[in-house]
């Protein structure tokens, strides 16, 4: 069903500015991914860019000033999932904080009004008599939305980190670092960055204008736990930016700070807060989170952000793990559907595998199908769109895109919609994500103009499935310190990957596990004891053999303790 995959090690690169501290291997990855020394490797807080470099952010700042002074009401509407989750906490909190005495939210239910603001939300939301409606994650394709509000006589603050459109909405200020022209060097930050950001330049607003003067000013770090969680979850590439903002919030969250939510969360995710990474936001908080709006409602989760009540907290997060249970549970049967249906395009084509991928199933729900799409372009290495019924039995579908790396899926759809005005009733996006709406009765008509579209840009060298690999480990390397360096030397993420390794070892023993894992023991020369090795999902149903070529991650075993080490396989062939 894929291509052959091929171990690609990255360049060696000499040089940089490093203390003694710093483990050579650490120095030889950080400068791999562009970072020469300590200051470049792990930034702080204090390099953040300026508030002030974002466009629009003086109008932005005065709307919400004059709200916080004459008492008006703010509501701040967010997203249904974890970055839109976690953005709608950081407004509504860091509000309050800043002295806004009258804060409501809200956020769209995926299953009744779509994605976004739109005009049946904010017909629901006219009983709540806003003064000013804030985006948070969402707002800069909201046309028909931010003009419902705006002829309801609110002002509309739009905050956003998606893709403009040729039209900008009719709102009061936009703040949206991908902006035309926008100075910001960021373009990287999430939702949830551009809330905290617009609050920095509030309170420094707020400081010129005394309002702090006879009282201690307000500590927006205590919301750089939200901001970590939803960065890292939204999968925007850890550039310094954000790499700074996620780290300081790890901090926060390891030091047992976070928010009651967030530590509930944790509990109940298994996980152990002391030694939490930016992986385990990213595989056990970010999918809780994003499994209420899901199959239930992102209220649930925005809910559990906000509240200070512990046994409340608890309570959320013990639904949210069920809710996540049955979403991995849908997810399966889902993913399972779409590749019987991809073996049966493949044995009717002649084993070719296509070009892009478009999938449907008149009983995949609609909350799920970014997940299978996602499973589907890591299996082909193709850019794949799934779509369901917006609501059971309905005529009008919701796709959700994804891509692989040289193909940037939502100006493709960008370019269809051109092509073939009123095909699409909608779409939004990212380079390696996107959403979309359009009527059953389109749908091969759209698929095959996306095809059209993925041939005649997709450079044919990015269809080879590549692992990038940070080479060889010494036997002096494959130790608990090397481990532990590697797992505190973070946040990794996307741009700026986890160290991946590769190399050849002769399997001693070998045994599967549940069915499906593979579990070796191996030997490299040079090494007293034996390495116990995993590959998640990696059983094939043949002996793995007796030399191997892996490549793998290197990471402290929990389990074990005491110093054990193991290494988490990510691809195995014969050696």
């Amino acid at each position: 069903m894929t291509d052959a995959l091929k171990i690609v090690r990255r360049a060696s690169v000499e040089g940089g500015q490093w203390d003694e501290q710093t483990l050579p291997l650490l120095r030889r990855i950080y400068a791999a991914r562009g970072a020469l020394s300590p200051e470049q490797a792990q930034p702080k807080l204090a390099r953040l860019h300026a508030p002030e470099l974002l466009g629009g952010m003086p109008a932005a700042v005065e709307l919400l000033a004059a709200a916080i002074a004459g008492g008006k009401r703010i509501l701040v509407v967010g997203d249904f999932d974890c970055d839109g989750a976690t953005a709608c906490a950081v407004g509504v909190r860091g509000l309050r904080l800043l002295g806004a005495r009258d804060v409501v939210h809200a956020v769209p239910n995926r299953m009744v009004h779509g994605y976004g603001l739109s005009p049946s939300l904010v017909a629901e939301l006219a009983v709540l008599e806003p003064d000013l409606l804030v985006t948070v994650d969402h707002g800069i394709a909201c046309h028909a939305g931010v003009a419902a509000a705006k002829a309801l006589g609110w002002q509309v603050l739009v905050t956003d980190h998606h893709l403009p459109g040729e039209q900008l909405p009719p709102a009061d200020a936009i703040v949206d670092p991908n902006l035309g022209g926008d100075a910001f060097p960021s373009k990287a930050l999430a939702g949830v960055g551009v809330i905290f950001y617009v609050l920095m330049a509030l309170r420094r607003h707020l400081r010129e204008q005394g309002a702090f003067a006879d009282q201690p000013e307000p500590d927006l770090l205590a919301l750089l736990d939200l901001v970590a969680v939803g960065t890292v979850a939204d999968l925007v590439a850890l550039d310094d930016n954000n790499r700074a903002l996620v780290a300081a919030g790890l901090r926060r969250l390891r030091a047992g700070k976070g928010c009651v939510g967030l530590r509930a969360l944790i509990e109940a995710s298994g996980r152990d807060a002391r030694r939490l990474t930016a992986s385990d936001i990213g595989f056990a908080l970010g999918p809780r989170l994003n499994a209420a709006g899901r199959l239930e409602d992102m209220a649930l989760g925005i809910e559990l952000l906000l509240t200070e009540d512990a046994a409340q907290a608890r309570e959320i997060a013990a639904l949210l793990e069920e809710i996540n249970s049955e979403r991995r549970a849908m997810q399966q049967l889902m993913t399972d559907d779409a590749e019987l249906a991809v073996s049966r395009a493949l044995l009717a084509d002649d084993g070719q595998c296509p070009v892009a991928a478009c999938l449907f199933d008149a009983e995949w729900h609609p909350g799920v199908v970014g997940l299978v799409a996602s499973k589907m372009k890591d299996r082909l290495h193709r850019p794949v769109i799934a779509f369901a019924p917006a609501e059971p039995g309905a005529a009008m579908l919701r796709g959700s895109a994804r891509s692989i790396p040289g193909f940037h899926v939502r100006d493709a759809l960008a370019a269809v919609d051109a092509r073939h005005p009123g095909l699409i009733d909608k779409f939004g996006g990212h380079a390696m994500a996107a959403g979309m709406c359009l009527p059953l009765e389109r749908l091969d008509a759209f698929r095959s103009a996306f095809e059209q579209q993925v041939l005649a840009t997709l450079d044919p060298a990015s269809l080879q499935r590549q692992l990038l690999s940070d080479g060889e480990l010494s036997a002096a390397e494959l130790d608990f310190r090397h481990a532990e360096a590697l797992r505190l030397a973070g946040p990794w993420g996307q741009g700026f990957p986890e160290p991946l390794f590769d190399g050849h070892f002769e399997v001693l023993k070998w045994r599967v596990l549940k069915e499906r894992h593979l579990k070796l023991e191996l030997r490299l020369p040079g090494m007293a004891a034996p390495l116990n090795a995993i590959h998640f999902g990696g059983w094939t149903g043949n002996d793995p053999g007796r030399h191997v070529h892996l490549a793998y991650r290197l990471v402290s075993d929990d389990y074990r303790g005491g110093g054990a080490i193991q290494l988490i396989v990510e691809h195995c062939a014969p050696a």
